[in-house]
Protein backbone atom coordinates (compact mmCIF):
# COMPACT_ATOMS: atom_id res chain seq x y z
CA UNK A 1 0.00 0.00 0.00
CA UNK A 2 1.32 3.36 -0.41
CA UNK A 3 2.28 5.17 2.21
CA UNK A 4 0.14 8.75 1.57
CA UNK A 5 -2.98 8.38 0.29
CA UNK A 6 -3.78 12.41 -0.53
CA UNK A 7 -7.31 11.97 -2.38
CA UNK A 8 -8.18 10.08 1.04
CA UNK A 9 -6.52 12.58 3.38
CA UNK A 10 -4.45 9.62 4.85
CA UNK A 11 -1.17 8.79 5.84
CA UNK A 12 0.44 5.31 6.74
CA UNK A 13 1.61 5.21 10.18
CA UNK A 14 4.85 3.82 11.55
CA UNK A 15 3.46 0.15 12.52
CA UNK A 16 3.00 0.13 8.61
CA UNK A 17 -0.54 -1.36 8.75
CA UNK A 18 -2.78 1.30 10.10
CA UNK A 19 -3.32 4.80 8.82
CA UNK A 20 -4.16 8.29 10.42
CA UNK A 21 -6.42 11.05 9.11
CA UNK A 22 -7.58 14.33 9.69
CA UNK A 23 -10.90 16.14 9.38
CA UNK A 24 -10.83 19.76 8.37
CA UNK A 25 -11.38 22.16 11.60
CA UNK A 26 -11.15 25.66 10.38
CA UNK A 27 -8.76 27.35 12.91
CA UNK A 28 -9.31 24.88 15.10
CA UNK A 29 -12.99 25.92 16.34
CA UNK A 30 -15.45 23.63 17.14
CA UNK A 31 -18.61 23.24 18.47
CA UNK A 32 -18.80 19.93 21.68
CA UNK A 33 -21.17 17.99 19.20
CA UNK A 34 -18.55 17.74 16.31
CA UNK A 35 -16.05 16.67 19.39
CA UNK A 36 -18.34 14.35 20.78
CA UNK A 37 -19.26 12.55 16.89
CA UNK A 38 -15.19 12.54 16.29
CA UNK A 39 -14.78 10.86 19.52
CA UNK A 40 -17.63 8.40 18.86
CA UNK A 41 -16.51 7.76 15.83
CA UNK A 42 -12.85 7.08 16.32
CA UNK A 43 -14.11 4.49 19.13
CA UNK A 44 -16.41 2.50 16.60
CA UNK A 45 -13.20 2.01 14.51
CA UNK A 46 -10.65 1.39 17.46
CA UNK A 47 -8.65 4.58 16.96
CA UNK A 48 -5.69 4.02 18.86
CA UNK A 49 -5.72 7.51 19.28
CA UNK A 50 -6.39 10.74 19.00
CA UNK A 51 -4.23 13.47 18.48
CA UNK A 52 -4.66 17.46 18.52
CA UNK A 53 -1.91 18.75 16.25
CA UNK A 54 0.10 21.93 16.56
CA UNK A 55 -2.13 23.31 13.00
CA UNK A 56 -5.37 22.87 15.07
CA UNK A 57 -6.63 20.03 13.87
CA UNK A 58 -7.82 16.43 15.56
CA UNK A 59 -5.96 13.26 14.29
CA UNK A 60 -7.60 10.23 14.45
CA UNK A 61 -4.68 7.94 14.22
CA UNK A 62 -4.08 3.88 14.12
CA UNK A 63 -7.38 3.29 11.61
CA UNK A 64 -7.50 0.24 9.33
CA UNK A 65 -7.43 1.12 5.69
CA UNK A 66 -10.44 -0.41 4.99
CA UNK A 67 -12.19 1.65 7.47
CA UNK A 68 -10.82 4.76 6.20
CA UNK A 69 -13.72 5.56 3.31
CA UNK A 70 -16.08 4.99 6.41
CA UNK A 71 -14.62 6.90 8.82
CA UNK A 72 -14.80 9.93 6.67
CA UNK A 73 -18.57 9.30 5.36
CA UNK A 74 -19.52 9.01 9.30
CA UNK A 75 -18.12 12.04 9.83
CA UNK A 76 -19.43 14.23 6.76
CA UNK A 77 -16.19 16.46 7.07
CA UNK A 78 -13.86 17.05 4.69
CA UNK A 79 -10.18 16.28 5.03
CA UNK A 80 -7.79 18.51 6.36
CA UNK A 81 -4.56 17.22 6.27
CA UNK A 82 -2.70 14.56 4.82
CA UNK A 83 -3.96 15.89 1.02
CA UNK A 84 -0.43 16.54 -0.68
CA UNK A 85 0.79 19.26 -2.76
CA UNK A 86 -1.80 21.78 -2.22
CA UNK A 87 -2.76 25.26 -0.39
CA UNK A 88 -3.24 23.94 3.40
CA UNK A 89 -5.72 25.17 5.13
CA UNK A 90 -4.78 27.82 7.05
CA UNK A 91 -3.63 28.54 10.84
CA UNK A 92 -5.08 31.37 12.70
CA UNK A 93 -5.59 32.79 15.83
CA UNK A 94 -8.66 34.40 18.04
CA UNK A 95 -7.89 37.94 16.28
CA UNK A 96 -10.24 40.30 17.35
CA UNK A 97 -13.23 37.45 17.76
CA UNK A 98 -11.79 36.87 21.10
CA UNK A 99 -8.34 38.33 22.21
CA UNK A 100 -7.93 41.39 23.57
CA UNK A 101 -4.75 41.99 21.58
CA UNK A 102 -5.95 41.94 18.82
CA UNK A 103 -5.87 44.19 15.77
CA UNK A 104 -7.59 42.30 12.71
CA UNK A 105 -9.97 39.73 12.60
CA UNK A 106 -7.92 36.58 11.98
CA UNK A 107 -10.90 34.16 12.20
CA UNK A 108 -12.48 36.12 9.35
CA UNK A 109 -9.40 36.67 6.95
CA UNK A 110 -8.51 32.91 7.84
CA UNK A 111 -12.09 31.64 6.50
CA UNK A 112 -12.08 33.55 3.30
CA UNK A 113 -8.73 32.46 2.57
CA UNK A 114 -9.59 28.38 3.16
CA UNK A 115 -12.72 29.15 1.08
CA UNK A 116 -10.57 30.75 -1.98
CA UNK A 117 -7.46 28.79 -2.00
CA UNK A 118 -7.67 25.64 0.38
CA UNK A 119 -7.28 22.31 -2.24
CA UNK A 120 -5.33 23.93 -4.69
CA UNK A 121 -2.98 21.84 -6.35
CA UNK A 122 0.31 22.98 -6.02
CA UNK A 123 4.18 22.17 -6.85
CA UNK A 124 4.73 21.93 -3.51
CA UNK A 125 2.05 22.20 -0.23
CA UNK A 126 2.11 25.96 1.21
CA UNK A 127 1.04 26.61 4.91
CA UNK A 128 -0.62 29.77 5.34
CA UNK A 129 -0.77 31.80 9.11
CA UNK A 130 -3.04 34.52 10.00
CA UNK A 131 -2.13 35.96 13.14
CA UNK A 132 -4.18 39.26 14.18
CA UNK A 133 -1.64 40.85 16.05
CA UNK A 134 2.58 41.01 16.02
CA UNK A 135 2.13 38.29 18.80
CA UNK A 136 1.89 36.35 15.70
CA UNK A 137 0.57 33.49 17.46
CA UNK A 138 -0.12 31.42 14.27
CA UNK A 139 3.68 31.35 13.81
CA UNK A 140 3.00 33.88 10.51
CA UNK A 141 6.94 34.13 10.26
CA UNK A 142 7.90 30.49 9.73
CA UNK A 143 4.64 29.70 7.10
CA UNK A 144 5.47 29.77 3.15
CA UNK A 145 2.56 32.85 3.29
CA UNK A 146 1.99 34.68 6.73
CA UNK A 147 0.00 37.53 7.49
CA UNK A 148 0.60 40.08 11.21
CA UNK A 149 -2.36 42.12 11.78
CA UNK A 150 -1.28 45.71 12.91
CA UNK A 151 -3.48 48.96 13.42
CA UNK A 152 -3.21 49.97 9.72
CA UNK A 153 -3.88 46.60 8.16
CA UNK A 154 -1.79 43.21 7.45
CA UNK A 155 1.70 42.84 6.94
CA UNK A 156 2.24 39.85 4.49
CA UNK A 157 5.38 37.78 4.40
CA UNK A 158 6.49 35.14 2.18
CA UNK A 159 8.87 32.43 2.21
CA UNK A 160 8.84 31.25 5.69
CA UNK A 161 9.18 27.52 6.59
CA UNK A 162 9.89 25.05 9.78
CA UNK A 163 11.42 21.31 9.07
CA UNK A 164 15.05 20.59 8.78
CA UNK A 165 15.69 23.95 7.72
CA UNK A 166 14.15 26.65 8.93
CA UNK A 167 13.74 30.34 7.21
CA UNK A 168 12.18 32.93 8.70
CA UNK A 169 9.91 34.83 5.79
CA UNK A 170 10.37 38.34 3.78
CA UNK A 171 7.90 41.06 4.87
CA UNK A 172 6.25 41.65 0.84
CA UNK A 173 4.26 44.09 1.56
CA UNK A 174 3.03 46.37 4.15
CA UNK A 175 -0.70 48.01 5.62
CA UNK A 176 -3.02 46.18 3.54
CA UNK A 177 -6.63 45.68 4.03
CA UNK A 178 -8.99 42.52 3.68
CA UNK A 179 -9.32 42.66 -0.19
CA UNK A 180 -6.03 43.49 -0.86
CA UNK A 181 -4.64 40.92 1.25
CA UNK A 182 -7.06 37.89 -0.47
CA UNK A 183 -5.72 39.13 -3.82
CA UNK A 184 -2.67 38.97 -3.22
CA UNK A 185 -2.13 35.50 -1.87
CA UNK A 186 -3.85 34.79 -5.51
CA UNK A 187 -1.00 36.33 -7.33
CA UNK A 188 1.41 34.53 -5.44
CA UNK A 189 0.03 31.10 -5.53
CA UNK A 190 -0.34 31.72 -9.36
CA UNK A 191 3.25 32.90 -10.14
CA UNK A 192 4.72 30.01 -7.95
CA UNK A 193 2.42 27.64 -9.64
CA UNK A 194 3.38 28.82 -12.93
CA UNK A 195 6.88 28.88 -12.37
CA UNK A 196 8.05 26.39 -10.15
CA UNK A 197 8.27 22.37 -10.39
CA UNK A 198 8.87 21.28 -7.11
CA UNK A 199 10.70 23.29 -4.29
CA UNK A 200 8.79 24.85 -1.66
CA UNK A 201 7.73 28.71 -1.92
CA UNK A 202 10.85 30.03 0.28
CA UNK A 203 13.73 28.02 -1.84
CA UNK A 204 11.89 29.02 -4.99
CA UNK A 205 11.88 32.59 -3.72
CA UNK A 206 15.66 32.27 -2.79
CA UNK A 207 16.38 30.25 -6.35
CA UNK A 208 15.21 33.68 -8.40
CA UNK A 209 15.74 36.48 -5.69
CA UNK A 210 13.33 38.02 -3.52
CA UNK A 211 13.42 41.24 -5.34
CA UNK A 212 12.33 39.37 -8.58
CA UNK A 213 9.82 37.95 -6.79
CA UNK A 214 8.53 41.23 -5.46
CA UNK A 215 8.70 42.94 -8.53
CA UNK A 216 6.70 40.18 -10.21
CA UNK A 217 3.97 40.20 -7.15
CA UNK A 218 3.61 43.53 -6.56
Amino acid sequence: MSENIPEKGAVIQKDLETYAIIPYIPGGLVDPATLIKIANIAEKYNAKTLKVTSNQRIAIIGIKFEDIDKIWEDLGMKPGGFIGKRVRSAKFCPGTTHCKKGEQNAIEMGMKIDERYQGIELPNKIKIGVSGCQNSCAESAVKDIGLIGTKNGWNLLVGGNCGIKPMIGQILARDLQDEEILELIGKIIDYYKENEEQKRLGRFINKIGFEKFKDEIT
